[in-house]
């Protein structure tokens, strides 16, 4: 609900007209019957969850990860795992 308050009654009744916009009214202030300003209460700010605030409310497959070697080369345009690698027994000259 929004009301129009004449600014001297704004300054007389500051704290009360407080109490509502904290309630989630809002409160247009009006000198001479011309609105000119408006009292809105602030967003709530949220606080930060933390590590592990998801936890629980999504599952993620065993297999998310894990691509065959055609899905890799489709990504990525040619294998990541050539059959002469450094690392697999055979030196690299």
């Amino acid at each position: 609900m929004t009301d129009i308050v004449n600014v001297h009654e704004a300054k007389t009744h500051l704290s009360k007209l407080l109490a509502r916009v904290e309630g989630g009214e809002e409160i247009i202030l009006a000198r001479g019957g011309e609105p000119i300003a408006k009292i809105v209460p602030i967003p709530i700010k949220r606080e930060w969850a933390g590590p592990g605030a998801w936890k629980g409310k999504y599952d993620i497959p065993d297999d998310a990860f894990e691509w065959s070697e055609a899905e890799l080369e489709e990504m990525f345009g040619s294998s990541i795992f050539p059959d002469d690698s450094p690392g697999d027994g055979a030196e690299a000259s």
